[in-house]
């Protein structure tokens, strides 16, 4: 049985769409080597998850899906500053950006 939104949309078209999130969010971490592009690709990932835990959540009728949303967002929030804080150290002691310039072991 597909379970309709109260728009008609199908929660199917809601799991697709999570998925090519993912995937997009996955090949940009594979293959792209700047560092504000990987964690932006990073948050994509976070993102889809919980559009797929917003959709099983609706279809099961059960808040579940809605409270781990909300606790991934607020470490998505917590990674966001980290990371950036992270980033502008990098930024300032190397002069770049790019993840294969960028070894963490060499002074």
């Amino acid at each position: 049985m597909d379970f309709l939104t109260n728009s008609g949309v199908p929660i199917s078209w809601y799991l697709i769409l999570s998925a090519i999130l993912f995937a997009i969010g996955a090949s940009g971490f594979l293959m792209r080597r700047n560092i504000i592009t990987v964690f932006m690709c990073i948050e994509l990932m976070l993102n889809a998850v919980n559009l797929s835990f917003i959709s099983f959540s609706y279809m099961w009728r059960q808040v579940d899906g809605h409270i781990i949303t909300f606790f991934v967002m607020v470490v998505a929030a917590a990674e966001a500053a980290v990371g950036l804080a992270i980033i502008l150290t990098i930024y300032r002691n190397r002069r770049t950006l790019e993840i294969d310039q960028i070894n963490a072991l060499k002074n």
